[in-house]
């Protein structure tokens, strides 16, 4: 019998690569301790902060990320559009390191010029003369010429009782469900042709303001077949009673879209109305001889559900493109760090905030515009409504 041979076999290490391995991974544990104890030895204020960490990090779009899982698993790409491209690697650490976007000049300048926060937002679709001069803006006054007594015309306070009215003709829709929710999160913003005053800082009053516009266009939904619920607290005097700031009027309004949300199942769609400041031949259009208040479209994009508020708004632009072509100014998305960029639309994927015309249109030209957007949203509603029941 021949005897069985036990193989064996022998690692060699070179002795030298094994002294430099070591070596290295203790020069890399000491300065990772050393790394670590300088951020941790920074005055406060200097040193690194989860919210600069999260700061950063917002300025990263979300389809980013996903390019980045899709290097390890081409699966994450799959629910990507079909235009999206991977991140410039190069362009992404400039813009984490500098918060300068190399493809947007105005980062550039954001820092330096005050006031320059006002035009950061996306145009996603441009109407007729929009750019980046003519963004909706904010005005955002002291509270106490918010809530300022002021004269109203007579023309304005007799279309609110003609509105009254109207309020109580208005028949129960959608069988007698409320499925559209309707606010003002800045409910004070009124008009200055129906006010006593031509000063644009004054332009807020406490009955002739925006929320007529926003009961106006209720009425013509309802009467289109589509309930409708207008919350008619007052945004800007709860405000006050709690001692808050103007900025902070969308933590206010958020309280009373989340109670409206919890006592009614049946809601599915969100508006909140204000009204632009820019100049009148901004915001104003003639179609068909007749004369309406613009409409302009604006996304809070710092939130999951942004993606699909997009497409609403998209498609209600669309629409009203078709129908009364240059009445809508286009859709603008604001997510930069200097923005809300939430709106409380981050509690529906249905959810939209339009600015209704600006200081220097009459309620007669924004009430024309709200038969124009109840026209193509319950051509919408309707439609998809169909598609669900199929």
């Amino acid at each position: 019998m021949k005897r069985k041979q036990m193989r064996s076999f022998t690692v060699s290490i070179n002795r030298t690569s094994f002294k430099r391995l070591i070596v290295m991974t203790i020069i890399g544990m000491m300065a990772l301790f050393i790394f670590t104890g300088m951020l941790t030895s920074f005055e406060p204020g200097y040193g690194l902060a989860s919210n600069q960490v999260h700061e950063w990090a917002t300025g990263v779009k979300g389809e980013d990320f996903v390019h980045v899982l899709g290097m390890e698993n081409k699966f994450f790409t799959q629910v990507l559009p079909e235009d999206s491209r991977p991140p410039s690697l190069s362009n992404l650490a400039f813009e984490v390191a500098t918060s300068i976007n190399p493809d947007d000049p105005r980062s550039l300048l954001g820092r330096e010029l005050p006031g320059f926060a006002l035009f950061d937002g996306q145009i996603i679709v441009a109407g007729d003369g929009m750019d980046y001069t003519t963004l909706p803006i904010e005005s955002s006054p002291p509270m106490d010429v918010i809530m300022a007594e002021r004269e109203a015309t007579q023309e304005s306070l007799a279309r609110l009782e003609e509105l009254k009215k109207e309020a109580v003709q208005s028949q129960g829709t959608t069988d007698g469900r409320k499925v559209v929710h309707i606010i003002h999160s800045h409910n004070t913003e009124s008009f200055l042709p129906e006010l006593e005053t031509n000063k644009p800082n004054e332009a807020f009053h406490k009955k002739i303001n925006i929320t007529l516009v926003g009961e106006k266009l209720s009425q013509e939904l309802e009467k289109r077949g589509i309930g409708v619920e207008v919350e008619e607290r007052d945004v800007q005097a709860g405000l006050v009673n709690k001692g808050w700031q103007y900025s902070q009027s969308y933590d206010a309004s958020r309280n009373y879209v989340k109670e409206a949300i919890a006592n009614n199942d049946d809601l599915k769609f969100f508006f909140d109305l204000h009204r632009d400041t820019l100049p009148k031949e901004r915001t104003t259009v003639k179609i068909n001889g007749v004369e309406y208040a613009r409409t302009v479209f604006v996304i809070g994009g710092r939130h999951s559900h942004h993606e699909q508020n997009l497409q609403l708004a998209k498609q209600l632009h669309n629409l009203l493109e078709e129908k009364y072509p240059g009445l809508s100014r286009g859709v603008i998305l604001k997510d930069t760090p200097g923005s809300n960029g939430i709106y409380n639309q981050d509690l529906s994927p249905n959810s939209v905030l339009i600015e209704m015309g600006g200081l220097y249109n009459t309620l007669d030209e924004t009430y024309k515009t709200t038969g124009a957007i109840a026209e193509v949203f319950s051509e919408y509603y309707f439609e998809a409504e169909a598609v669900d029941a199929e």
